[in-house]
């Protein structure tokens, strides 16, 4: 069977802590859970190992411990630089009425309650990755180290796990993958993700890594992370792209990306 190397999304930081602060700890757990996710959308039998590693980077993208000052101060300042981005995507844009600090409260109590607990999570982690360089290589090299390690033929990247994989291939010609599979991915996303990414987009357009023999796209129509869900509207070299209806609360989880019957038939041949 072929390796299949995984990069996970946001909110992984517990994972750290519950490992007693140790990286590879938190992604052996993520493994374990990502394989059994990835067992119900194969058909169920005899469990399996899909996964050689999950990339872990979480750790990397915290100012402190959850509940200091400082990390509450990075997560203010981050929340409020890529929501006012990201409700432009989402059409929210023309209410924004005085200072940015008011918007932002404005934004959360607007939104349902699984909207506002999920940009309180998104905007942190993904704006400290896109803002601060030296965390940002440091993210890229972990999921870089990984890969190089395991040379897997597929590389499954959830979230911001999606555009740390993309920078990563492009900023490491030396790694190669046979197919990449995004879920849920924010890459396409105007005013937060887009225009920020690395290399930049060539009039309007990303493209496929070079590394990247064919990619995958997977998303659901109501993740608020995936704006816009198809992706080939902005990047070239998408192989496929699939629009799935995951749940209406569950919108976002690797859980639900991972265990949906639109991700096995592009897995099929690797799994022998």
């Amino acid at each position: 069977m072929a390796g299949i190397v995984g990069v996970h999304g946001i909110g992984k930081y517990n994972y750290y802590v519950d490992a007693g602060h140790s990286a590879a700890g938190a992604a052996e757990a993520m493994r374990a859970k990502w394989d059994r996710y990835l067992h119900a959308a194969c058909g169920g039998g005899p469990e399996r190992r899909y996964f050689s590693e999950v990339a872990y980077f979480s750790h990397l993208l915290h100012e402190g411990p959850p509940g200091s000052p400082r990390e509450a101060a990075a997560v203010a300042e981050a929340r409020e630089r890529v929501l006012a981005g990201w409700a432009r995507n989402l059409g929210l844009g023309e209410h924004l009425t005085g200072a940015l600090k008011s918007f932002t409260g404005w934004l959360l109590d607007k939104l349902d309650g699984r909207s506002a607990a999920f940009a309180e999570l998104f905007a942190p982690e993904v704006a400290t990755y896109l803002t601060d360089a030296a965390k940002r290589s440091e993210t890229q090299r972990v999921v870089a180290q990984t890969i190089r390690k395991n040379r897997p033929d597929v590389v499954i990247a959830h979230s911001l796990g999606s555009v740390v994989a993309y920078e990563t291939f492009w900023a490491n010609p030396d790694l190669r993958t046979d197919l990449l599979i995004t879920l849920g991915s924010p890459l396409g996303m105007r005013h937060v993700v887009f225009e920020r990414l690395l290399p930049a987009p060539i009039n309007g357009r990303g493209s496929r890594p070079e590394g990247v023999a064919r990619w995958v796209n997977i998303a659901d129509k109501d993740d608020i992370a995936a704006i816009p869900p198809d992706l080939a509207g902005s990047f070239t070299g998408i192989d496929v792209e699939e629009l799935v209806n995951l749940d209406w609360i569950d919108f976002h989880t690797a859980e639900k990306y991972l265990g949906c019957p639109a991700i096995h038939p592009h897995l099929r041949p690797f799994l022998v």
